[in-house]
């Protein structure tokens, strides 16, 4: 059942609208993340549902109601907001901060019940920020502070939590426990999440819907499985000097450019390391054989336009072999990943004896490349 809802909304400033139909539907319980370029238009989206920005126009509804309708206190008590503008209280201690989330359920001289100190310490915990309970919120690092605003929301019990860019400033562990307890709030209290996020990786991890916004428009909105196809992120964010990988949720800098002087033979994730060092040292490099479902595969294609491939769960055949051992005689060194040879790859096997009987110096694994910085060069050159 959908329950937050906009129809035709358009968002901006003076007047002027930026992005405009604007068309959200989320369920109960689900996870919303906006991802795009900066400027984009996203905290503009973000403050524009929450009233803090005007919107231009259309509508915006939780539940049945449009949030014009309702009344500064009653919508605190639906919709919490953490965003990226900076709050400086004087003299608080975080455990007052977070108290400010109680403000909707308190009375007209904002006296704290046993139930809402209950609560300010349930959102301190699940945060684990207990132990910066009494130290005042002006002495703490970005990563602190991000947690402390994020228990202000928690301790508000909304039913709508908005977030612009909650991960920013918190180390990887920190990342990772916030999205678990957004998670958490989503699936088992059925707190609907809207958030934006710089990494792309974790968003198709947790999201159930994906709203991509570039340009005055939504590029695309749905499922992360429906909408993200290869080179959907690349198009996004206009990536045009390397790539995207969406299985791995990691980058690759741009391919070395001209014709190939290191023969890497991988598989079975080992190539990888190799793949990156001959890119760090702009050295361009041929691959293969690898299976079309191993995972170098991605790799080797965005740093080499030289990757020789076969099908899947049937040996190698003299074709792959054949189509190797011809970059392989182009090249002036080969590095032998390390992948162990059996019944399927052993023509791997036959192109690394096929370089010893050419005496093409071997290199063995990435780390060869790595403890000896302009080895590989030399031997190519």
């Amino acid at each position: 059942m959908i329950y937050f809802h906009t129809k035709d909304l358009a968002v901006g400033y003076d007047g002027r609208a930026l992005i405009h139909d604007i068309n959200i539907q989320v369920e109960r319980g689900e996870i919303l993340t906006l991802i795009g370029p900066n400027g984009s238009g996203k905290s503009t989206i973000l403050k524009s549902i929450t009233r803090q920005l005007a919107k231009i126009c259309g509508q915006v509804y939780i539940g049945r109601q449009e949030i014009g309708a309702w009344r500064a206190r009653e919508l605190a008590k639906q919709v919490a907001v953490v965003l990226t503008d900076r709050i400086h209280p004087e003299l608080m201690t975080c455990e007052e901060v977070v108290a400010m989330g109680r403000y909707p359920y308190t009375n007209a001289l904002g006296r704290l019940t046993a139930r809402d100190r209950a609560a300010v310490a349930e959102a301190m915990e699940r945060v684990h920020a207990l132990d910066l309970a009494r130290r005042d919120f002006a002495t703490l690092s970005d990563g602190q502070r991000q947690r402390i605003m994020l228990a202000r929301a928690i301790c508000q019990e909304p039913e709508v939590l908005i977030l612009d860019e909650p991960t920013a400033y918190l180390d990887i562990r920190h990342k990772i426990e916030l999205l678990d307890i957004l998670r958490e709030m989503a699936h088992e209290k059925g707190i609907t999440v809207i958030m934006s996020l710089h990494e792309i990786d974790l968003a198709t991890k947790i999201s159930d819907r994906l709203l991509c916004v570039k340009g005055d428009t939504i590029e695309a909105f749905g499922p992360p499985e429906d909408i993200l196809a290869e080179g959907v992120i690349d198009r996004l964010y206009g990536i045009e000097h390397g790539s995207y990988d969406l299985l791995f949720g990691s980058v690759e800098l741009a391919a070395p450019q001209g014709e190939p002087q290191v023969f890497v033979v991988g598989g079975g994730g080992l190539g990888i390391g190799c793949y990156r060092a001959l890119q760090k040292r702009q050295i361009p490099f041929a691959a293969g054989i690898l299976f079309d479902n191993d995972v170098d595969c991605p790799v080797a294609r965005a740093l080499s336009g030289h990757v020789i491939t076969a099908p899947a769960f049937e040996p190698m055949g003299e074709e792959h072999f054949q189509q190797a051992a011809a970059l392989l005689a182009r090249c002036g060194c080969v590095v032998d990943a390390g992948t162990p040879i059996g019944a399927f790859n052993r023509m791997n096997g036959r192109l690394l004896a096929l370089a010893e009987e050419r005496r093409i110096p071997v290199r063995r694994g990435w780390k060869a490349l790595e403890s000896e910085p302009g080895g590989v060069a030399r031997q190519t050159a």
